[in-house]
């Protein structure tokens, strides 16, 4: 999971969070939080088509707007983001240990996700 400052400049890692976990951490997260909508990501393959993934995560999003309609969620192509996670964590010096952290790569992805959602919407 990643967020933005109030401002929605900088996009930032925020935890990686079992997918069984998921809705009930983010109903207490936006009980604490001001958040304004949820991005999520839209897994597809290279050519476009909804993967596998596609049905769990639709599942996932209709609970929410069931259940937390005041706060929007809105999909955004995740194609890719782990290769360029993987890269920046090169970039960044990780040895390959670090690279192999499925939690950390995960992090790194939903961050490029949202700064890419959020340098689409300027």
């Amino acid at each position: 999971m990643a967020v933005t400052d109030p401002l929605q400049i900088v996009p930032g890692g925020l935890a990686t969070v079992a997918t069984s976990a998921l809705f009930d951490y983010l109903r207490d997260y936006v009980s604490r939080e001001e958040v304004e909508r949820i991005v999520i990501g839209e897994p597809r393959q290279a050519n476009g088509e909804p993967s596998e993934n596609m049905e769990r995560v639709r599942q996932f999003v209709a609970r929410w707007r069931k259940a937390m309609p005041q706060i929007p969620i809105e999909y955004y192509d995740e194609r890719f983001t782990s290769v360029l996670a993987h890269q920046a964590m090169i970039d960044g010096g990780l040895g390959k240990k670090a690279r192999r952290n499925k939690e950390l790569v995960d992090e790194i992805s939903a961050t490029i996700i949202l700064r890419d959602y959020m340098s689409a919407r300027r």
